[in-house]
């Protein structure tokens, strides 16, 4: 029986996008205190970044926003933090070959929300990112944990 190159290439990426990367995490009382979702101050904007999705459990991907480096993503995990309002922001995320970006208006005293998922790729899983409608997306964060801001990976 032959194993061809095809069947050794899936199942080492199925290997690769299985399991669970881990990140720093924040104090529980600091998650509760984040997805009470409370509108930021004047002059400021509420930025919520979070993954939930079952592919790529593995990985990890660094989020920057405005060229800054937000923190390195894992499943499960959401990022909150609180930007200068009424200006365009660029969220970014690493993907396999180049980045991903979204440029999103934010209003001060607005709370803004994004997505990061991961999608399959060539040779590892990239990531790309979405707004999501608020109602949703404090559903989705409410069964997650705050990550610690961080260095990113690169």
């Amino acid at each position: 029986m032959t194993i061809n190159q095809n069947t050794i290439s899936l199942a080492l990426s199925a290997l690769l996008l299985t399991g669970c990367a881990s990140v720093n995490m924040a104090t529980t009382k600091e998650s509760d205190a984040a997805k009470q979702f409370t509108a930021p101050s004047a002059g400021v904007s509420g930025l919520y970044v979070y993954r939930n999705s079952f592919v790529g459990k593995a990985l990890k991907k660094d989020i920057f926003v405005d060229g800054k480096c937000l923190g390195e993503s894992a499943s499960d995990v959401f990022f909150y933090a609180q930007i200068e309002g009424d200006k365009k922001h660029k969220i970014e995320t690493e993907s396999e070959f180049s980045p991903n970006a979204l440029e999103v208006f934010m209003e001060s005293g607005k709370n803004y929300f994004i997505r990061q998922f991961i999608k399959l790729g060539a040779f590892v899983g990239g990531a790309d990112l979405e707004q999501i409608p608020e109602e949703q997306a404090k559903a989705d964060i409410a069964k997650l944990g705050l990550a610690q801001p961080g260095t990113c990976g690169k």
